[in-house]
This record gives C-alpha cells, structure tokens and sequence, in this order.
C-alpha cells in the first residue's frame, strides 16, 4: 500500500526547517549505505549526529507520531532516526529494496518506509521517487511537507535530478503488524471504523466493527 500524507509538515515548521538545511554541512551519502547501495546511490547526506540532524530528526518524528494517517497506516513500533537527503545535478539513487533489518544499537524490522519532501517540485527537476508496485511503477513527487508512506520491501528507485535540488527525509519503521496486506486491510477496517464513531456512535455495527479491529490487531500484533 502506497499512501500520501498532506501537509505532515505545517508551514511554520517548513520555514524552521528549511533555515536550518540552508545552513546544514552535506557529506557523501555513500557513507551510510550497504555494499549494493553504494553502486547505486549517488545524493549527499547529513551527519545524523550534528545538532542540526538531532533537531530537525524531533521535528520530524513528531509529526509523525502525531498523523492519524501514519499511525493507520503503519502501526509503528518503532521508527528510525530520518536520513535528511540532497540530490543535486546528476544525482540519483538506482533501483533498491531497502535492508531488511536496520539500526546499530536498537536493531529493528523495516517494514514501512517514509519519504518526507522538504521542498517543492517546481524547486527542482526530476528526482521522482518511482515505487515498482503489481500496479506499474508509481512516480511521487509531492509539495514540501508532504510525504507518501509505502511497504520497505518495495522495488524502487529516485529518479536523476536535471536542474535544483531535491530534499526530503527519509525513515523507515517497524510495524507491529509484518505483513504488508494485513496492514493495508487493518488500515481500510480502521477508516471504517472511525467513520461510524463519528457518524453513528451507539449503533450495534459501530460496535461490531470496532471489536472486530481490535482483536485482529491483537491476533496479529508482534510487540
């Protein structure tokens, strides 16, 4: 399940966060990918140790924690510190599935992956982040406090920026829910479910619909 969150950055935090990148150091992204990355990965990366990637990270993971649609969509368990990401002219990133387990005290699943845009498409051009899905290859390329959220385990690729730069976070996330399809059908149950609270709080079928989500999180929730 592919699924794009508007506005997961308000404008106010974008202005903060885009002073701070302005003045951020970029190193070679190469750094922090695997062997297979490294033959295909070609962007520039903050130190995820600097101040600058430690606060900018908070803001992030807020927002986040704070969207109904992620929290949906995900069901996160645990969500990694964000990589802040800059492809300028001839950058890219080739066709990759993401590492399957993460992370260097904590180790986690990946389950869920995260691009956040941190500027807008008219900034830059090409740098489409291109999903291979059953579906035919998705092209995303959203306004700056937008992300899309889609399964780790996806084929996909970040298209060569001919002109600006492209920024974005990006996070992956352990869900509690491994199975992509379980989470997708959790996901629609639960659009279901909050629908008829509001529409129809005391009816029988509110009540039916929601035990039913409940206990099939807990039949497949691993925490």
């Amino acid at each position: 399940m592919m699924l794009q969150i508007p506005s997961l950055i308000d404008s106010r935090q974008m202005e903060i966060i885009s002073a701070a990148l302005a003045e951020a150091i970029f190193i070679d992204g190469k750094l922090s990918a695997g062997i297979h990355a490294k033959k295909v990965k070609s962007n520039q990366e903050i130190d995820q140790t600097t101040d600058t990637a430690i606060q900018l990270s908070k803001i992030i993971i807020g927002n986040l924690y704070n969207s109904s649609i992620f929290r949906s969509a995900a069901l996160p368990l645990h969500t990694a510190t964000p990589f802040f990401a800059k492809y300028g002219i001839g950058m890219k990133y080739g066709d990759h599935i993401d590492d399957p387990v993460m992370g260097e005290g904590q180790r986690f699943r990946c389950d869920v992956a995260t691009t956040i845009f941190l500027n807008n498409p008219d900034e830059y051009e090409g740098g489409e982040l291109v999903v291979r899905t059953p579906f035919g290859d998705q092209m995303v390329k959203l306004a700056a406090g937008d992300a899309v959220v889609y399964p780790a385990s996806s084929l996909h690729h970040v298209k060569e920026v001919s002109k600006g730069n492209r920024i974005v976070a990006v996070t992956w996330t352990q869900s509690m829910v491994r199975d992509a399809s379980r989470r997708e059908l959790l996901h629609e149950l639960n659009l279901a479910r909050e629908k008829l609270m509001q529409t129809s709080p005391d009816a029988e079928e509110t009540a039916q619909v929601d035990h039913s989500y409940t206990n099939l999180v807990r039949m497949w929730a691993e925490v």
